[in-house]
């Protein structure tokens, strides 16, 4: 934590001249970011998320004139980075602003363009870019410091749930093989200790939105056939024929299939209701999977 400490300060800026009276202007550019924005802010911000469509995949959004207003007129910002979000970048650099803030997710974790962009798959990263808004909305608006960290301590609370789930799926099923068709899982899987052996190079491909490499597809329908993954997990929102004919094939095969999403699903749940539910949805698919072998 010390790394991440030494970030914070050092990404503080100019300490801060908003009175406590000035609700703070926020944007950020998926709506999951929003939500912890929102919630460590609390009264003293107003969030605006611009990717929130959850039929929709965020890698093809197209910004609006409405979208360029809402940066132009921002207090702090909140991207993603790491390729994810550069229509957001165009709009900061045609919409200048010396008083806007702009925090970028990857730039801490060291991520760049090509890296898997799915931060919010991450808890631990999801905890230190929490510490991040936090520090930075002291710094913009010192006067209520101990007010965010107040809101610092209860999101940190509201968390725990989350945690403990992670936690428990952890115990029960650490090493247990599944299979992704898409990198968006990557990470949770890790913080899950299971064993994600669908190819790499598929997962990447489909999250890019190139047809991944035919020897991989068949390694996957191998793994489907053979019954070596206990779950398939799916990224609703990039669906293609190929990742739908490897759901088909998992249904035959008695693999249950669990959606996960890029956005929040429903748009009106909290970062943590929607991470909860669906690692709820998980977690009653490994359990079936175990009552049945």
């Amino acid at each position: 934590m010390t790394v991440v400490a030494a970030l914070l300060v050092a990404g503080c800026g100019s300490s801060g001249t908003a009175s406590s009276s000035h609700t703070l202007q926020v944007v950020a550019g998926q709506n999951f970011w929003g939500s912890i924005a929102a919630q460590l802010g609390g009264t003293h911000v107003s969030v605006t998320s611009i990717v929130t469509n959850p039929n929709a995949d965020p890698h093809d959004y197209e910004s609006s004139t409405k979208d360029a207003r809402a940066f132009a007129t921002a207090d702090y910002v909140i991207l993603n980075g790491a390729g994810y979000d550069d229509w957001a970048s165009k709009l900061l650099s045609a919409n200048p602003n010396p008083s806007r803030k702009v925090f970028t997710v990857a730039d801490p974790l060291n991520k760049k363009a090509g890296d898997n962009p799915h931060f919010w798959y991450n808890p631990d990263w999801v905890e230190q870019v929490a510490d991040k808004i936090t520090a930075d909305f002291q710094a913009i608006d010192s006067a209520d410091a101990s007010y965010f960290s107040q809101q610092r301590a209860a999101f940190r609370t509201a968390l725990q749930p989350y945690h403990d789930r992670i936690a428990k799926i952890r115990a029960a099923f650490s090493g247990v093989p599944v299979g992704s068709t898409e990198s968006i899982f990557e990470y949770l899987a890790t913080a899950l200790g299971l064993n994600l052996i669908s190819p790499p190079e598929f997962m990447k491909a489909v999250a890019e939105g190139n047809d991944p490499p035919a020897q991989t597809v068949a390694e996957f329908h191998d793994l489907i056939a053979g019954k070596k993954i206990k779950v398939l997990v799916h990224n609703v929102q990039t669906s293609t024929n190929i990742t739908e004919e490897l759901k088909r094939q998992a249904t035959n095969n008695g693999i249950p299939v669990v959606g996960v999403s890029e956005t929040l699903q429903p748009v009106d749940a909290t970062y943590q209701e929607w991470q909860n539910a669906q690692l709820l949805t998980l977690q009653n698919a490994l359990n079936a999977q175990a009552l049945t072998h």
